[in-house]
């Protein structure tokens, strides 16, 4: 399990939390429970195992029309 937060361009509204909660934590491997977007700090958090990765994850976000502006990665 890999522990990552990955930062964002900022936030615009609340619905924007809601659309990103729902496209990451759609992902396999991705560990639900553990998934947070910080609206104020435009900042996501998430655990996930290695069926998928940090990229893939980006990608679900930026698919949205959100900017990712880096992640860190580290094992749980």
């Amino acid at each position: 399990m890999q522990k990552a937060t990955i930062q964002l361009e900022t936030l615009t509204c609340p619905s924007c939390l809601q659309k990103i909660e729902n496209a990451v934590g759609n992902l396999k491997g991705v560990d639900k429970d553990s998934l947070k977007v910080m609206f104020n700090a435009s900042r996501v958090k998430v655990n996930f195992d290695d069926t998928v990765s940090i990229e893939d994850i980006e990608k679900a976000i930026q698919d949205l029309g959100y900017g990712v502006k880096r992640s860190r990665v580290k094992a749980a």
